[in-house]
């Protein structure tokens, strides 16, 4: 069975983990694409190579790079033709013009061709979006969705194509472990984009009332945005400055030694009329490592994490300031951290590792092959 995936998001090594769980069924010969680097308004992400045994991985020139809805390849036609796969795994949403491009040249050499989506929002897009949505959810031969919301919207919006419900990627749980040692501190952690969907403001103001109440307890912040200084005077002005740190991006090879410092990762996202939060692949992360979720009732959060964390109402930042209140009290918040901190773990083993979502992905590419 000879696959070729599109997929920008591969060029963080850690997803590329997934790819050699796949190449190691013998009856797929898979062809990766990627772009050398992907650039959004939080920053650029350049292509790790880690996990690439077992299958082959093409870096090709990408036009508008950094445009979600126009980015496309330009010698996608090239590369097609000379692998001559049965299946174009298309790792973009159906409303972008990379998803109608590879779509049409998975037509032209006589591919099937499958696409994956996370949008859990139903949005209608203006032309020519709209109907380049509508036509590859009538054209394609399969689809994959993030989360059963998903699923949902997508046949809301008419999709009738065989369906599966998988993440896009999962977790290697021997590369994110559990440590005994615990912080000495208090540490609570953001991992994500500095923007305002993603809440790390909510944070700061839930630690600003824990520190007014006399605990001890550091905020770490990782990652990159535009709200990055903003942040920063929200610190100072609620008189915790000196209680954040805030880190930058990190490779994702180095996220267990991130995750590891923590007594929990709060997960503080905030639903806009355009986004809510879709999966939220830290919440796997961290709890691999047995570190456990503050999270907010956004989106899929709670869906994701299970009983491996604590949830508050979304855009509450006294909810917030209860859960993290939990975790600093003496004694029973160090009790908490464990019992919470097994139940992620075991939840990932259970539902969330590369291994599992690479042998269901081919399950249903057999069943689209088959079809």
């Amino acid at each position: 069975m000879r696959v070729l995936m599109i997929s920008k998001a591969c060029v963080v090594g850690i997803y590329q983990r997934k790819l050699e769980e796949m190449a190691r069924h013998s009856d797929l010969d898979l062809t990766l694409v990627v772009p050398s680097e992907w650039r959004d308004p939080s920053g650029v992400q350049p292509l790790e190579r880690v996990y690439t045994r077992g299958y082959r991985l093409e870096v090709v020139p990408l036009r508008l790079n950094g445009n979600f809805h126009l980015h496309h390849y330009p010698t996608l036609g090239q590369i097609m033709r000379e692998v001559r796969p049965q299946l174009v795994h298309i790792d973009e949403e159906p409303y972008n013009v990379a998803a109608w491009q590879a779509l049409w040249h998975a037509k032209r050499i006589g591919a099937k061709a499958i696409f994956f989506s996370w949008q859990n929002i139903l949005r209608h897009y203006p032309p020519p979006f709209s109907l380049g949505e509508a036509c590859l959810l009538r054209a394609a031969n399969g689809a994959l969705a993030g989360t059963p919301s998903a699923a949902e919207v997508l046949r809301a919006k008419g999709c009738h194509l065989p369906m599966a419900v998988i993440p896009q990627f999962g977790v290697d749980p021997d590369f994110f472990q559990p440590t005994e040692k615990l912080p000495e501190t208090p540490t609570f952690g953001f991992v994500g984009r500095l923007v305002r969907e993603k809440g790390a403001d909510l944070l700061l103001e839930a630690a600003a009332i824990l520190a007014r109440e006399g605990h001890s307890f550091q905020v770490r912040i990782v990652g990159q945005g535009p709200e990055r200084e903003n942040l920063a005077r929200l610190a100072e002005s609620l008189g915790i400055r000196e209680r954040v740190t805030f880190i930058g991006q990190v490779p994702s090879t180095e996220m267990p030694r991130i995750y590891a410092d923590l007594t929990a990762l709060v997960v503080p996202s905030r639903t806009l009329p355009n986004w809510k939060e879709q999966f939220g692949r830290v919440i796997v992360e961290a709890m691999a490592c047995g570190v456990p979720i503050i999270g907010a009732t956004s989106g899929a959060i709670k869906d994701v994490m299970g009983h491996g964390g604590l949830s508050f109402k979304e855009g509450s930042t006294e909810g917030l300031a209860v859960q993290m209140r939990h975790l600093v009290e003496r004694g029973g918040g160090e009790i908490l951290r464990r019992m919470l901190g097994k139940r992620g773990r075991q939840r990932v083993l259970d539902h969330f590792t590369h291994a599992q979502v690479a042998t269901q992905t081919i399950a249903f590419y057999h069943q689209v092959l088959q079809g």
